[in-house]
């Protein structure tokens, strides 16, 4: 039976200063880039593809406004939609606030009304990543913060046509679906 959901929102919280301060055309220092790439976090979505120094490779390019030529489409991916929270910071904001206060009282209770669940205790973990919505890793919902739609707000996620990069649609989550999307997600991880 499902008891509790730990939101983690650290690394967001990194990466809102992270965004603001560059915007502001602060110098983000590379200490502070290599921490976010390399949060425990960040490390459960990294793959072949995408690792530790593709994130900050493409952070660091942002903050240094250096070109940047991405090695694959998870690397172009992350990049542009860094590039996209820095063009919208209202996008942004319309996204971050509301994750902020929410409660996910709700999702316990949808969950343990499909059965057992076996885990007392799970997390739900928003980051910066690239092409997939979300990962799972034991106890670790970990969700796409690129992917996730506010509401009202019709701007959509930025194509790689600049890139040359082929990618298809990517899904995203509606706001006001958010909770849904956690209560099925997490029934993966069962």
């Amino acid at each position: 039976m499902l008891k509790k959901i730990k939101l983690n929102l650290t690394v967001m919280e990194s990466m809102l200063y992270y965004w603001e301060a560059t915007k502001d055309r602060e110098k983000v220092g590379e200490a502070f880039i290599k921490a976010v790439a390399g949060a425990k976090e960040m490390k459960l979505t990294y793959d072949d593809d995408f690792d530790e120094e593709s994130a900050r490779r493409g952070l660091s390019a942002i903050s240094n406004t250096e070109p940047f030529v991405p090695k694959n489409r998870n690397e172009g991916r992350f990049w542009n939609d860094n590039m996209w929270m820095l063009e919208d910071m209202d996008y942004m904001r319309a996204i971050m606030q509301p994750l902020k206060v929410l409660n996910l009282d709700s999702v316990i209770e949808e969950v343990n009304s499909k059965g057992d669940f076996g885990v007392e205790e799970v997390e739900v973990v928003f980051l910066p990543l690239h092409l997939k919505p979300y990962y799972t890793s034991s106890d670790t919902l970990l969700i796409n913060f690129f992917c996730v739609k506010p509401e009202g707000v019709e701007s959509a996620a930025p194509t790689d046509s600049n890139l040359d990069i082929d990618v298809e649609a990517r899904e995203m989550i509606e706001m006001n679906d958010l909770k849904s999307f956690i209560a099925s997600k997490l029934m993966e991880l069962k």
